[in-house]
C-alpha cells in the first residue's frame, strides 16, 4: 500500500502513540487513539489494525521491564496465564486477518462500549480492594477461559482489550491494580507477538509508520508507570473508570 509520511502524520503517530502508550498501562482503550492517527494516512481498517500492532508490542516490552524492575511482576503466574491467552490470540488474529474489513469496525466499537460499561457500572467486582488476596489459576480453572477469550478478542483487535484483562486478572483472580497491570502487559504483549506474526505472513504491517507509532508508544508507556508507582490504588480505580467513560464516548461518536 502507498503512503506519504507529513509532517503532520509524523506528529500525529508521535502523539496518538504516547496517549495510547499511557491509556493501555494503566486502564486500556489506548488504541482508540492510534487507529485514528494511522487512518488519518488513509490506511484501511484492518492495515491500521495490524500496524497498531508494532506500536503496543514494544510498548509492552517497555512496560514489563519497568514493573519488573520495581518488584510488581508475578513471574510464578506467566506462563499458566499465557497458555490460555495465546491460544485464543492465534485464532483470534486468523479471524483478523482473514474476515471482511465492514465486519471489523463494528465489532471494534461494539466491544468497546461492552466493556466500558462493565466497568463503569460493576467497578467493585472488577477492581479488588486494597490488601485483598490473589489467587493462583488453577485455583480459579474459570478464569483461564476468560483468559482464552481475552486472547480471542485481543488477537482480533487490539482496542480495549486492557479492560477485559482488568477483568480476569483483578477481577477473577484478585490482582491489585500494579500487580495486575504489569501481568495485563505480558498478555498484551504475547498475543501482539502472535498477532504480529500472522498479520506479517498476510504482508498487512506497514512497518515505518508502525515504528514511528511505537516511539510514541514506549514514551507514553514509561510515563504512565511512573505515574501509577507513585499514586495511590483509589486513584488508580478513577483513572480507569474515567478511561472507560472516554473510550465509551469515543466509540459512540465514531
Amino acid at each position: 500500500m502507498e503512503y506519504e509520511l507529513t509532517t503532520l502524520s509524523v506528529l500525529l503517530l508521535l502523539t496518538g502513540g504516547m496517549i495510547c502508550g499511557f491509556v493501555n498501562t494503566i486502564a486500556g482503550g489506548g488504541s482508540m487513539f492510534s487507529v485514528p492517527a494511522l487512518l488519518f494516512m488513509g490506511m484501511p481498517a484492518d492495515i491500521a489494525n495490524a500496524t497498531n500492532r508494532v506500536g503496543v508490542l514494544l510498548g509492552s516490552f517497555v512496560g514489563i521491564k519497568e514493573f519488573h524492575s520495581n518488584k510488581y511482576l508475578d513471574t510464578q503466574a506467566i506462563l499458566p496465564v499465557l497458555i490460555p491467552t495465546l491460544s485464543g490470540a492465534f485464532i483470534g488474529a486468523l479471524l483478523a486477518s482473514y474476515l471482511p474489513i465492514w465486519l471489523l469496525e463494528p465489532f471494534l466499537l461494539t466491544a468497546m462500549i461492552m466493556m466500558a460499561l462493565a466497568i463503569i457500572f460493576f467497578p467493585s467486582v472488577v477492581l479488588p480492594s486494597d490488601g485483598a488476596r490473589f489467587y493462583k489459576l488453577k485455583e480459579r480453572p474459570l478464569v483461564g477461559f476468560g483468559l482464552f477469550a481475552t486472547g480471542l478478542y485481543g488477537g482480533f483487535v487490539q482496542a480495549g482489550v486492557g479492560f477485559i484483562l482488568i477483568f480476569a486478572l483483578a477481577g477473577g483472580l484478585r490482582y491489585d491494580l500494579l500487580r495486575t497491570n504489569a501481568l495485563k502487559m505480558v498478555c498484551t504483549g504475547a498475543f501482539c507477538i502472535v498477532a504480529l506474526l500472522v498479520f506479517a505472513v498476510r504482508d498487512q504491517v506497514l512497518w515505518v509508520p508502525g515504528l514511528i507509532l511505537a516511539a510514541g508508544t514506549v514514551s507514553g508507556t514509561i510515563i504512565s508507570v511512573k505515574f501509577a508507582l507513585n499514586v495511590t490504588n483509589n486513584t488508580l480505580k478513577w483513572c480507569i473508570l474515567i478511561m472507560a467513560i472516554i473510550v465509551c464516548i469515543g466509540a459512540l461518536v465514531n
